[in-house]
């Protein structure tokens, strides 16, 4: 396995990242999740934009987008998969132990690992732990995860894959790593970003292309909805059949399945829509 180190590729054994990196020391830096289809990136410019976006939000340099992108490629012909998770790490670099950055510049690593399809459907839990809206970090793709590790960590403690958050207000936001959508009365909704969610690059497409509406909603809005289902990178749509206790019987149901169908058929036409 090779992966892409500050300006070429290097073994997985030999690449070496200091320890006094700042997006190790305290979690300054930004990531992009790709997921890539027999060797092709999929919708990896929308991927750049947003992991400029992030870089920016936190004071990051732009990112070199051209090394972004043969970084990307070069890791992807050496490590030959029919699926895997191309992860693009960009960090403030070596620095001191503080919360103060260094002169040396930014830290890149792209990096993939295998994977396989998700199953149809999933389970979810809430988690009584919110998303701030109104933080530093909101909307950007940070490497500051804790949080996220935590809660899926209860999650899968349940039986479930993935643990949905509230935020401050009491509206439903996002999940660890996913959006969230409800069906009601056969229409689809989503969260708006302003909830304190991630605008995620398969939230974004599965707007578009199934004509889900932005909607400020209420947490308890699970405990009724139709049909609930997740979208992120791996997830592509995926079912929700139970959230908490509650049974969501027949999943994925018919808008769902219909939005899953939709998804496939697009982001299978179109590797960089």
């Amino acid at each position: 396995m090779k992966l892409w180190l500050d300006g070429g590729l290097q073994d997985i054994e030999s690449a070496r990242v200091s320890v006094f990196d700042h997006g190790l020391t305290v979690g300054d830096g930004v990531f992009e999740t790709v997921k890539a289809v027999e060797g092709r990136a999929f919708a990896l410019t929308r991927h750049l934009d947003r992991l400029t976006r992030s870089a920016r939000g936190l004071g990051l340099p732009d990112p070199d987008l051209d090394e972004v992108r043969r970084a990307c490629a070069a890791v992807l012909h050496a490590n030959p998969m029919p699926l895997g998770r191309l992860r693009i790490t960009y960090t403030g670099g070596h620095g001191p132990l503080g919360s103060d950055r260094g002169d040396q510049g930014p830290t890149l690593v792209v990096a993939l690992g295998a994977t396989t399809r998700r199953p149809d459907s999933t389970a979810v839990i809430t988690v009584p732990w919110t998303r701030n809206e109104h933080g530093a970090l909101t909307g950007l793709k940070t490497t500051s995860y804790a949080e996220n590790v935590v809660a899926l960590a209860r999650a899968t403690g349940q039986g479930a894959t993935e643990a949905l958050f509230g935020n401050t207000a009491g509206r439903l936001c996002e999940g660890t790593g996913s959006n969230v959508f409800v069906v009601l009365d056969g229409e689809i909704h989503t969260p708006p970003v302003a909830s304190g969610c991630l605008a995620g690059i398969t939230r974004a497409l599965t707007v578009e292309w199934t004509g889900a509406k932005e909607t400020d909603l209420p947490l308890d809005v699970l405990e009724h909805a139709d049909e609930i289902f997740l979208t992120s990178t791996l997830r592509d749509v995926q079912a929700v059949h139970r959230v908490d206790g509650r049974e969501l019987a027949g999943a994925p149901g018919p808008v769902t399945a219909k939005a899953m169908r939709i998804f496939d058929e697009r982001s299978g036409n179109d590797l960089d829509p």
